[in-house]
């Protein structure tokens, strides 16, 4: 009976946990930890979402079990969003579900359609559900490029023609968590058509979808495509575009087949999500929408206090496009560290925790992850501290110093 669980067999130690372990330990200790290491929206959602939350809570017969896919009106405010934005017709009947969050709907669709041994081609680094989904439900993974361009696609072309069984299903995430890589329509098109033509899914996370930061260029939907719902599902989230994470609100939509292997295995799993979270969802998505605008000016302004601070350490990373997160190289003189080592070490020392990017898979070492989950006050007191941080450790130091001052 000591023998470890199959499935858990299959997932390896969290590398995470290291890091937040360290992060506990300080704070219980006293220590003030600037944590820029999750993915945890900081903002209170919109007062009219709250006020339809609490108003609902009144009413004697919403306490009971709701429905697993979403009341009809949620569903109907989803198709709703998806035409005004994207120009994508949607039947709310057929082609829309409600879920626990994009999270929760990923993970059940996955084990709604994987048969043990199939190949899912998922891009590495990426967010860990995007293959552990699939591996908890007993696939096998293939790694492609993280970028929404030529080596992706040929990537999967080589995927298609090498791997045994042939992949049965792609994932794709943009704007991109970890990564905030922007994905164009052009090359949805592509990928639409290689989908089509190797008769492969398509499952689309597109839960950064209303945060970006080129007003002139807002991510596409890849459902915009024609033909895309013939072979793909798109997931979307309240999470992040109302400041709703806690509320585990999310939504699948696209292709029928796919949509109803999802609601089929979620009402053998759950009831759906509390019905004046979901009355409240509506509200969120048919009112006003100014507070989207102000939550993406709110980012867009941390971002380049962020980045200007860390510029100004000698640390360059990149300008992210979309979503919460910058992701940049790890420090040329801590790059032999790795980015569990280098994550413990800047909070030890500057009191700043980030996500290290092995997290996000083995094609995420040597980067971290980011968050734009502190107010500036906050992100330029951070950057402060990596500053001097940096300046404490010159190029000149070598990774034996290093490693040790991480570990004592």
């Amino acid at each position: 009976m000591t023998e470890e669980f199959h499935r858990i067999r299959r997932l390896p130690p969290y590398v995470f946990a290291e890091v937040n372990k360290a992060k506990a330990a300080a704070r219980t200790a006293g220590e003030d930890i600037i944590d820029l290491g999750m993915g945890n929206p900081d903002s209170a959602p919109p007062e009219h979402v709250i006020k339809k939350l609490t108003e609902t809570l009144t009413n004697p017969r919403v306490h009971g079990y709701s429905v697993s896919r979403g009341i009809p009106g949620l569903r109907r405010a989803m198709a709703d969003y998806y035409e005004r934005r994207f120009n994508v017709s949607l039947n709310p009947e057929t082609e829309v579900i409600a879920t626990l969050g994009s999270k929760e709907g990923l993970a059940n669709l996955a084990a709604a359609i994987t048969s043990p041994g199939d190949t899912i081609l998922v891009p590495n680094p990426s967010y860990p559900i995007h293959q552990f989904g699939f591996i908890i439900a007993g696939a096998s993974v293939r790694s492609i490029p993280a970028t929404p361009d030529e080596n992706m696609l040929r990537a999967l072309e080589r995927a298609v023609r090498h791997s045994v069984p042939k992949p049965t299903a792609l994932i794709v995430n943009f704007p991109s968590n970890p990564t905030a890589y922007v994905a164009n329509l052009d090359f949805y098109k592509e990928l639409v058509a290689f989908a089509r033509r190797e008769e492969i899914w398509i499952l689309s996370d597109l839960a950064y979808s209303e945060i970006y930061f080129n007003e002139n260029e807002p991510p596409p939907s890849l459902l915009a495509v024609p033909g895309a719902k013939d072979i793909a599902v798109e997931f979307t989230s309240m999470s992040k575009t109302y400041s709703m994470a806690g509320w585990r609100m999310g939504f699948a939509v696209g292709n029928p087949k796919l949509i109803q292997a999802l609601t089929r295995i979620k009402s053998y799993l759950d009831y759906g999500a509390f019905t004046p979270i979901q009355v409240a969802s509506v509200a969120a998505l048919n009112g006003p929408q100014d507070y989207v605008t102000d939550i993406r000016a709110m980012y867009k302004e941390r971002r380049d206090v962020l980045l200007r601070g860390l510029n100004a350490a000698g640390w360059h990373v990149p300008s992210p496009a979309g979503s919460m997160f910058a992701w940049g190289a790890i420090p040329e003189q801590f790059a032999e560290m790795g980015s569990v080592a280098f994550s413990k070490l800047l909070l030890k020392e500057a009191g700043v925790a980030v996500a290290p990017g092995l997290g996000f898979g083995e094609h995420g070492e040597g980067f971290v992850r980011i968050g734009l989950v502190e107010n500036t006050q906050r992100l330029r007191q951070a950057t402060r501290a990596i500053k001097s941080f940096m300046n404490r450790h010159g190029a000149g130091a070598s990774k034996s110093e290093l490693l040790g001052a991480a570990s004592s």
